[in-house]
Formats: structure tokens, sequence, C-alpha cells
């Protein structure tokens, strides 16, 4: 799927009666490569009658909850996949990137927001993306906490879902990946949403069907999706150190 990036535009007088001159806003194209996914399991008929419970039931949010990861991964490959600097070097197809001695802290957040705000991205839909660890070390901050600096409920929710004007995705341990990096250079990215795009040919569906051979029920999640980033300087990478 072909994605369009449309350079920035400059305004210029005119004279009286003069033509104008066109702005020549540069368009680059960005290939998003869609990939089949399902996520497939068996209900045996014998099986079935042994237990108290439709299998079938729980399998479909067994399927929808693996479909939501494999999005997720998707997305976190291709933040990973792009060239960063460690400054804002003016170049759109380069990131920004930053490295700590610490654990995940408030000064990472704001780093992000910073370096958000000097490209002019849209303060709407911005998202940060990190490990779920690194969200209960900066709960023990009194910045993120306490009431005398924001009126977020962290510890009596014991959750951080918003901050500094992020929406904020925690990932734990998983199979599919999860997020990049050793502990002790753990990375976690922060993105406008519109710097990111993802194509869907087939939107995530369950269907449960019987299979005479097997005498069994076969649930079957499908996706079919790919991911590109579309603005790589609107993406802000945090390195930092999981076990400090």
């Amino acid at each position: 799927y072909k994605f369009t990036r449309m350079g920035k535009g400059l305004a210029n007088q005119k004279a009286t009666q003069a033509d104008v001159t066109p702005m020549d806003i540069s368009h680059a194209r960005q290939t998003a490569n869609l990939n089949n996914w399902n996520a497939p399991e068996y209900t045996d008929i014998f099986d079935q009658a042994e237990v108290n419970f439709d299998e079938k039931s729980e399998l479909a949010q067994t399927i929808a909850k693996a479909i939501g990861r494999r999005e997720d991964q998707i997305i976190i490959d291709v933040l990973a996949g792009i060239t960063y600097a460690t400054t804002n070097d003016g170049n759109a197809d380069t990131g920004r990137s930053e490295t700590v001695a610490t654990n995940f802290t408030l000064a990472l957040l704001r780093s992000a927001a910073a370096h958000l705000d000097d490209i002019e991205s849209q303060s709407e839909d911005r998202f940060y993306v990190v490990r779920a660890l690194a969200l209960q070390n900066l709960l023990e901050e009194t910045a993120v906490t306490s009431s005398d600096f924001n009126t977020v409920k962290a510890l009596v929710n014991g959750d951080l879902d918003s901050y500094m004007g992020f929406k904020i995705k925690k990932i734990g341990t998983r199979t599919e990946g999860g997020l990049p990096g050793a502990a002790a250079a753990r990375q976690a990215f922060a993105w406008q949403k519109q710097a990111v795009g993802i194509a869907i040919g087939i939107d995530m569906k369950t269907t449960i069907d019987w299979v005479a051979q097997k005498t069994s029920w076969l649930a079957n999640g499908m996706y079919k999706a790919g991911a590109v980033v579309r603005e790589p300087q609107g993406v802000f990478r945090a390195i930092y150190d999981e076990t400090a």
C-alpha cells in the first residue's frame, strides 16, 4: 500500500498582475507491505464434552488478543527500523534519539514532547509506547504522582494512561517480540499519529467452522496488514537502562 508524504509549503508574496510562484511542495512515497496473519486453534468435540464452559467462546477472546498484540508488533517493528540521529538534523527521513544511563524518567517524556513541538507536530494524538516496567519506575517520581503537579491520580488508579499530551501504551514481555533492546539499553518510542501509516487489507475477523475430518471446531482469527513510518522526523526514540 502506498502512502504519500507531502513536504512543507512556504507562502510568498505576489506583485499585482504577476504570475503566482508555485511552492513546489515535495511528494514522497512510502510503501507498507501487507502480510497475512492467522491465529487458529481447534476445539475437539470430545474434549468439549469434558468441560462445563464453551471453549469456542473463550478461544474467540484469546484470538482477538493475539491479533491485537500482532498489530502492536507491526507498528513497533517499523518504528525500530528507521534511522535515528541524536539531534534534530532537519532531515525528514531521520528520527530523533536520546540515550540516558538512568531508568525511564519524566525527562524522557519532556524530551519527546520538546522534539515534537520543535518540528511543529500536531499536539493531538501523540503516543508513547514503553515497557510496563518503565512505567512502574516513572510512578516513583513525585512530579508524576503528586496532585501538586497534575490532576492524574496515577497511584490511585495504579496506572498512567496519559501524561504531557501523550497517550501512554505499556508493553509487557511478549512472545511476539515487544519493545527492542536489552535490559540495559531498552527502547521506547513516541510519535504523532500521522507519522505512522498502517494499511489494513483485512480487518480482524474471527470465524468458527466445523471440520469433520478433525471432529473439531476450528476457531481462526484472520488479519492482513502492514505499516510504514510516513514521517520519520516525527518519531522520538528513548534508550534507557531498565536495570538502573
